[in-house]
């Protein structure tokens, strides 16, 4: 737009509307979604070691991990990471989703293998890849690196494709989450200063 540049080419989007929607952990954040997708009227599968009722009671289908990559259009990861669930979106995960999947991670960027997504992204297996994370985001992410060159050869690499979208780990960054940030953090030394059950702690 700002370029005068107002033609359609590569655009064209879908609907959400009716859509299969796969959410894979469905904790506060998930939940939040799962309120959201239902105001679409999407299908929702869900997949977490602990199932929501909440989200069942907002239409979210639990099923087993295997099945809720075949069977969605979308795929959107909320869950922390863990020893067990480090790259579980592997070439293996990818391999039984459908032929041009939406995939989104806005969740830990050691989630996905981001070789094997670079594979699905060339093959076609992956139609749309949305990060706001990065498994290797420490020496990059919030920071001015405009006059630089990136080192990063599997970022950069990314970075090429059309249909991928990399905002910097930014999409939590409201001053309503960071006073959130803040007063969690402090209620948590608060509670260990004190002996108290950490509210907040993962579990794995």
């Amino acid at each position: 737009m700002r370029e005068g540049n107002f033609a359609l080419d590569g655009l064209l989007g879908f609907e959400i509307h009716g859509k299969t929607v796969g959410i894979v952990g469905t904790g506060k954040i998930g939940t939040v979604v799962v309120r959201l997708l239902s105001g679409f009227e999407c299908r929702i599968l869900a997949f977490d070691p602990l199932p929501n009722e909440t989200c069942r009671s907002l239409g979210a289908r639990y099923l087993k991990l295997d099945e809720l990559l075949a069977e969605s259009d979308i795929i959107t990861l909320h869950c922390p990471l863990t020893p067990g669930n480090k790259h579980m979106m592997d070439a293996s995960a990818l391999s039984k989703m459908r032929d041009g999947v939406m995939l989104v991670n806005t969740s830990r960027g050691a989630l996905i293998d981001t070789i094997a997504v670079i594979e699905a992204l060339k093959s076609g297996k992956i139609g749309y890849l949305g990060l706001d994370v990065y498994e290797e985001e420490e020496q990059i992410f919030f920071e001015d690196h405009s006059g630089l060159i990136i080192s990063d050869d599997v970022f950069s690499r990314l970075l090429t494709f059309p249909n991928v979208i990399v905002t910097g780990h930014q999409a939590f960054f409201t001053r309503e989450a960071l006073e959130n940030i803040a007063a969690t953090t402090i209620d948590n030394i608060t509670r260990f200063e004190h002996g108290k059950p950490l509210t907040n702690q993962v579990v794995s």
